[in-house]
C-alpha cells in the first residue's frame, strides 16, 4: 500500500477510544509482514498498544490508534483525505509507517515504531508503554502540527469544582442557600484572575467545559458542579495553588487529570511552532527525548470535516525518515 491507501485502510477501521482492538491487529499483520518484530502489549482488557522494532531501536516514532467520536467514513478529492483520523493520527500512523517502510530498504536498523491506545481518553496505553523495556534515546511524537517542528507543548489540568447549598422553595430564597450561585461567583473569580503565562508557550488559558445542579425553577438548588480545563504553561503545582488561593474553600475541588507542559527537542533545517493542545509525551518519558511533529492542523482534528493535504502526508513520509536519520547521527 501507499500512503494513501494506508491512510484510506486506517480510517475504515473504527478505532474510538476503547476500542481499538482492530485497528492494532491490523497493523500487528501489516508490520509483521513489511519486516518488523511486534509486540502487542495490553494496555487495558482487549485494547492493546503495538511496538514494532527492527533491531534495538535508539530512535522511536510513535502516535495514538484511537480516535474520538463520532465516526466519519473515509473520504478523498485531488488534495485532500477525509475521515475520522485523517490528521488525529492515523494519517500520521500511515506517514510513519512508510518511512519506516523506507528506512528498512536504505538498511537502517535499530529504530522502532509505537502505537498507543487512549491519548484521547486519560492515555491509559501510554502509561502502559513507558513500562516497555527499550533503549531508545529519541522519541519523534506525532500530532497534527502542521508540518512543523514543535518546540513545546502546553501541560494540562482538568478539575470539578463542586458547590452545595440548601434547598427551598424559590419565593422563600432566604430559607435556603443557592449551589448555583456560589459555584458562579467561583467561576466569575477564576475568569478574572491572571493565569501564569511563559515566554515560549504564552498564557494559561481555561475553559468552562460543563455545567450541571439545581432541582427546578421553583426550587433553590442545592448542588452544583462544573469541569473545566486549563491548558497549563508553568506547571501544574502552581496552578492548583493559585486555584485554590482564588477558591478559598468556597466550593469543593477534584483534579482529574494533571501533567504538566513539555519542552521538546530542535533540529536544525525545520520551520517551529508551539501548540496548545496535550500530548502523550509526559507519560513517555522512559523513551528518550521527545520531539513533536506532524501533518495536518489540530484545527481540523476532532471535527466533522476532518482532513489531511495529501501534499503534506507525502512530504511527512521523507520528512520522518529524515528525522530519524538525523537523530540516529547524534549517537
Amino acid at each position: 500500500m501507499n500512503v494513501f491507501e494506508l491512510t484510506r485502510k486506517l480510517i475504515s477501521i473504527p478505532s474510538i477510544s476503547g476500542d481499538e482492538k482492530s485497528v492494532a491487529e491490523f497493523l500487528a499483520e501489516y508490520l509483521s509482514a513489511v519486516g518488523f518484530s511486534v509486540e502487542l502489549q495490553e494496555a487495558a482488557a482487549d485494547r492493546p498498544n503495538v511496538y514494532a522494532q527492527r533491531g534495538d531501536p535508539d530512535v522511536v516514532l510513535s502516535t495514538h490508534t484511537d480516535t474520538v467520536p463520532p465516526y466519519i467514513e473515509f473520504g478523498e478529492d485531488d488534495d485532500f483525505t477525509y475521515g475520522r483520523g485523517a490528521c488525529d493520527a492515523k494519517g500520521i500512523i500511515a506517514a510513519m509507517i512508510k518511512a519506516g517502510e523506507a528506512l528498512i530498504e536504505s538498511n537502517v536498523t535499530d529504530f522502532g515504531l509505537l502505537f498507543v491506545v487512549g491519548e484521547e481518553a486519560g492515555s491509559p496505553g501510554a502509561h502502559a508503554a513507558n513500562a516497555i523495556p527499550n533503549r531508545s534515546c529519541y522519541l519523534i511524537n506525532g500530532e497534527p502540527t502542521e508540518s512543523q517542528l514543535a518546540l513545546g507543548s502546553k501541560g494540562a489540568l482538568r478539575a470539578v469544582f463542586k458547590a452545595t447549598g440548601r434547598a427551598a422553595h424559590s419565593a422563600y430564597p432566604e430559607k435556603g442557600e443557592s449551589a448555583i450561585a456560589k459555584l458562579l461567583h467561583v467561576l466569575g473569580d477564576l475568569r478574572n484572575a491572571k493565569l501564569p503565562g511563559d515566554a515560549t508557550l504564552g498564557d494559561t488559558t481555561m475553559n468552562i467545559g460543563m455545567i450541571k445542579g439545581g432541582v427546578a425553577a421553583n426550587v433553590i438548588p442545592p448542588e452544583a458542579e462544573a469541569e473545566l480545563m486549563f491548558r497549563v504553561v508553568t506547571n501544574n503545582e502552581s496552578l492548583k495553588r493559585l486555584i485554590e488561593g482564588i477558591v478559598a474553600s468556597r466550593v469543593e475541588v477534584e483534579y482529574t487529570f494533571a501533567c504538566d507542559p513539555v519542552f521538546t527537542e530542535k533540529l536544525d533545517g525545520f520551520e517551529t511552532t508551539v501548540v496548545a493542545f496535550t500530548t502523550d509525551i509526559p507519560l513517555l518519558s522512559n523513551w528518550g527525548k521527545p520531539l513533536l511533529f506532524g501533518p495536518g492542523s489540530i484545527l481540523d482534528a476532532h471535527t466533522a470535516n476532518e482532513k489531511i493535504s495529501k501534499h503534506e502526508l507525502v512530504a511527512a513520509v521523507e520528512t520522518y525518515k529524515r528525522m530519524v536519520m538525523s537523530l540516529k547521527a547524534r549517537r
